[in-house]
């Protein structure tokens, strides 16, 4: 799947990766070949991969406060829904964040889950076969994965 195919399915979120939408985009794609549906997926784990990066998984929960009033740190699937949000809002806020990482402070709230759209690959397959989705991806899209995003992470 070519990225301007990608970002074409993404657009049907409108922007935000809720229940709904997400299933709206995942019966689109189970229309499609199973094919279209690995390449969404492989495309889907790439953005997020592309994401994972200390720039922005060191940034505090926007809307978040600890007891002491410090910031609160972002947790690995907090971080992770985080960069789904950001995919899901779209292509130009998916690039932009990355020339200003104050671009992708808002999504850190917890307002802006995106958890849901990881489901869209295995609903969508599912949907199209009557099989549960086995397949792994090329990019790890699990937080702290992108050993080039995370420098000052140990080994």
């Amino acid at each position: 799947m070519t990225w301007s195919a990608f970002w074409a399915l993404i657009a049907t979120l409108n922007g935000r990766a809720t229940e709904a939408s997400c299933q709206r985009l995942a019966d689109e794609l189970s229309r499609r070949s199973v094919p279209d549906i690995i390449g969404f997926a492989e495309r889907h784990a790439e953005a997020l991969y592309r994401l994972d990066q200390e720039k922005f998984g060191r940034l505090p929960v926007a809307d978040m406060t600890g007891r002491d009033g410090r910031p609160f740190p972002q947790s690995a699937d907090g971080f992770l829904y985080a960069r789904c949000a950001v995919v899901a809002a779209g292509q130009a806020v998916w690039e932009g964040v990355f020339f200003d990482v104050d671009k992708f402070a808002p999504y850190t709230s917890t307002e802006c889950d995106g958890e849901w759209l990881l489901y869209v690959p295995d609903r969508a397959y599912a949907l199209a076969t009557g099989k549960v989705w086995g397949h792994s991806t090329r990019y790890c899209f699990e937080s702290y994965s992108n050993r080039d995003g995370w420098p000052n992470l140990g080994s």
